[in-house]
């Protein structure tokens, strides 16, 4: 028995931007990884040269730094998954149609109460 049936006649409507924006979602994600967690190992790598005597107070604002670029790489991820997601849901609607469970419906009288004229 199958589930789904395709309806008949439906024309599946052209791939848009949704599909070009999926293709490029694992460089938006690696370049969106990538380039917080560069900064915040240059940050690092700046500290380590720092000879002026700031240690103990540059050290607290490096690794705050840090923890607020970990911050802009979650959000970064869960703008990319909700894009992701929203992409999916495009490409599920234009895709074809079909029929889960079509049965025909009961026709009442034109003058049966449950009628009603609009």
């Amino acid at each position: 028995m199958k589930y789904l049936k395709k309806l008949d006649g439906f024309q599946r409507s052209p791939a848009g931007l949704e599909w070009q924006i999926w293709k490029k979602l694992h460089v938006i994600l690696a370049v969106g990884t990538a380039l917080p967690l560069l900064a915040s190992a240059g940050a690092y790598a700046l500290d380590g040269l720092d000879e002026l005597g700031f240690g103990a107070q540059n050290a607290r604002a490096v690794e705050q730094f840090f923890y607020v670029m970990l911050g802009v790489v979650m959000l970064h991820w869960t703008l990319v998954l909700t894009l992701a997601i929203g992409c999916v849901i495009v490409m599920l609607m234009k895709g074809p149609a079909y029929v889960a469970d079509a049965y025909e419906m009961e026709k009442l009288p034109l003058g049966s109460e449950k009628h009603l004229q609009r």
